[in-house]
């Protein structure tokens, strides 16, 4: 008996199982012995773990639990997945009720369900995230639906699991696998699921159902695996746990992140005993639930979904034209085509197309596409050297050299090939868009489109907009940033926009100061201790120095502000062609990968950190005055989306606000008196 269908990945359907009643958030059915408990939150696009969700499971384990059936199936009747994770925008509640208590009851449904006498099968599709992967787990089956993934991502909230997960998921995969996925918040998807042990079946949709009587029918071994019994030995875990925090504290440091770190000591302790663990469990998210670190990564998270907010809506862009074939242009081409658009890639030269066009196959692989899925992709990318697709495309970026007479020569050249309303953007990461404008075939249609290297990494794109673009060419390029999973931040025209006028300084101050004395490592080492990802010198050398000598030089000649002199020895490496990262050697020597600074900070100078980070925060204030971001909240989210700017800190307006507005401008105002007027802080500092 087959029930209602959904339509699911185009002409995919979910199979649901037979008619469900109109329960929410479960809907349950029975046919053949079997039931079907189908998750729909009601009013959502997708399914997150709450109280509400909960207590409907609790209120079905009632029924199952006085008629257990032949086998119950657990799945979402949302095409975008299983679950999201819980409901985030509940744990600040959470944590004024008593977070211990409602976890407790939460553990408490979820082990009636892993106790449940007859078998119990989560079918996955999509992402099943933190709780929803925790309520699959307590599943005594899993099957993946090609394209599923799985992971528990709370460390990136300050977090770790809190409903099981902790002890659930190294009782059934590899414990070092397990602890792996948790301690960096990675999903695995369908395949390496498999592999792990995590899903027991992948399947096609459409082979669901018999896959479903299949699995009930079979007998199944749950008996742990060597390595799981092996680290069930104190000794054994005690040396696994020594490598973990070594490990753990060269990306999170404990003093910042203390979650991962938390994670690793319940598991030490309590690896060999799930019931203590899951007691352990509780008492640590709840009170992890109330560091500063949890609070400020949820602020992040709900920071994307402010900028996700503003890219909603229909782009009415199928077919962008991408002009320059370097490394920008290439890898926006083929984000946007391994997103689903029709992309014609241009350039004056062929190596570089075909450089981009074997590029693009790795950015597809590394975007979790199947091989019939990266086919695809390359199909909808065509290296397009006599510019054809201009005609058709409803967008064209412009990716070309970073001056504006060359930019200019572009518009003059393409302008009567673009069709009629069709939007031009830019790329340019440092050109004033009212000096390009002029050139633009219709200014009302041309914005900036600033993306960040690499493309496929780096989520945070400026829509920058000129005195003349029209609100509904900014809207359209916001939503087409949101048709290609990337988050948009909407900015006024200004010289480096928002991230670069912030981050100029920051790099330029660390090699004033490397021209002082102080070494390089200790400069780094000094930012990262802050919370940066990488040090002021090592994010030149990947960014490469001459961009950031571009950059720099672009900024020095548009800002009222002084900056910091341009050092000689910056200027010299560019024109010996040491140009960091790209070239193996600049500040560093990367021929042995990226730099880990770890100085020792004993002699550094007093005020060394704060010469480095206070500049950005003058800057952001700066831009925030101008009005060229529109609220904090979309100055902090792009600093932190587009720089790593610590999280664990909410943003560097959010951290100033917390420090002391009034403190940071006395002390820059005594930076300024020791080392001159580029420490002057902002008048927006009274406002803050």
């Amino acid at each position: 008996m087959t029930g209602p269908v959904l339509k699911h990945l185009g002409e995919t359907k979910l199979e649901l199982g037979p008619a469900t009643e109109p329960r929410h958030p479960w809907r349950r059915a029975e046919a053949d012995g079997v039931v079907w408990l189908v998750l729909d939150c009601e009013g959502s696009s997708a399914n997150t773990i709450s109280r509400a969700v909960i207590e409907g499971l609790s209120d079905e384990l009632d029924r199952l639990e006085e008629t257990p059936p032949k086998g119950v199936v657990i799945r979402s009747a949302k095409p975008s997945g299983f679950a999201l994770g819980a409901d985030i925008g509940s744990f600040d509640d959470m944590a004024a009720d008593g977070a211990a208590a409602l976890l407790r009851q939460g553990h408490a449904v979820l082990d009636r369900l892993a106790a449940l006498p007859c078998p119990t099968i989560a079918v996955v599709h999509g992402p099943a995230l933190g709780a929803g992967f925790e309520i699959a787990l307590a599943c005594d089956r899993r099957i993946a639906i090609d394209g599923a993934s799985f992971g528990l991502p709370e460390v990136q909230l300050g977090l770790h699991p809190g409903l099981g997960g902790t002890f659930r998921l190294p009782a059934l995969i590899d414990p070092l696998e397990a602890m792996t996925m948790m301690l960096t918040g990675k999903s695995a998807h369908t395949r390496k699921a498999r592999k792990l042990g995590i899903a027991d079946e992948v399947v096609q949709e459409r082979h669901m159902a018999a896959a479903v009587q299949a699995m009930l029918d079979a007998e199944s071994d749950r008996s742990p695996g060597l390595k799981a019994r092996a680290l069930r030995f104190d000794q054994a875990r005690a040396l696994a746990a020594r490598q973990m925090r070594s490990e753990t504290r060269k990306k999170a440091p404990e003093d910042h992140y203390p979650a991962p770190h938390r994670l690793i000591d319940l598991w030490e302790e309590h690896g060999d005993d799930a019931q203590a663990m899951q007691q352990a469990e509780i008492d640590s998210f709840a009170e992890l639930l109330g560091t500063e670190t949890s609070k400020n990564l949820r602020r992040a998270f709900f920071l994307r979904q402010h900028l996700k907010e503003g890219a909603r809506g229909e782009d009415g862009i199928a077919h962008v034209h991408v002009i320059g074939a370097g490394a920008m242009g290439a890898e926006i081409a083929a984000w946007a085509a391994v997103k689903g658009k029709r992309v014609t890639l241009g350039d004056v030269e062929t190596a570089p197309l075909g450089r981009a066009i074997a590029d693009a196959r790795s950015v597809a692989k590394a975007a979790h596409l199947s091989d019939i899925e990266i086919r695809d992709a390359l199909d909808r990318l065509v290296p397009d050297p006599n510019g054809y697709g201009l005609a058709r495309a409803d967008l064209v970026i412009e990716a070309g050299p970073e001056t504006v007479e060359t930019k200019r020569a572009i518009y003059d050249n393409i302008g009567p090939r673009m069709k009629s309303g069709a939007i031009l953007a830019t790329n340019t990461s440092s050109l004033s868009l009212d000096d390009l404008r002029d050139g633009a075939p219709e200014a009302a249609r041309f914005a900036g489109l600033h993306f960040f290297n690499p493309v496929s990494k780096m989520q945070l794109v400026e829509v920058v907009r000129h005195a003349g673009t029209d609100d509904e060419t900014a809207r359209r390029l916001a939503a087409f940033c949101g048709s290609i999973d990337r988050l948009p931040v909407q900015l006024r025209d200004y010289p480096g926009f928002l991230v670069n006028r912030a981050l100029t300084p920051y790099l330029l101050e660390a090699m004033v100061l490397m021209d002082e004395g102080v070494d390089k490592e200790v400069i780094d080492t000094a930012a990262i201790r802050f919370g940066m990802p990488m040090g002021p010198v090592a994010l030149a050398d990947q960014v490469g120095l001459d961009i950031g000598l571009h950059v720099g030089e672009s900024l020095k000649a548009g800002l009222d502000k002084p900056l910091p002199d341009i050092s000689d020895t910056l200027r010299g490496k560019v024109k010996n062609g040491e140009l960091g990262k790209k070239t193996g050697a600049g500040f560093y020597d990367w021929s042995d990968g990226t730099p880990a600074p770890d100085a020792d900070l004993d002699d550094a100078p007093e005020d060394l950190t704060d010469r480095l980070i206070l500049p950005m925060l003058d800057a952001c204030v700066e831009c925030l005055r101008r009005d060229i971001a529109a609220d904090p909240d979309s100055v902090d989210a792009a600093m932190i989306f587009a720089t790593g700017f610590a999280p664990f800190r909410g943003g560097p307006l959010h951290y100033a606000k917390q420090r002391g507005a009034e403190e940071i401008a006395g002390r820059m105002r005594a930076l300024a008196s020791r080392h001159g007027a580029r420490f002057e802080p902002d008048p927006g500092w009274a406002d803050l």
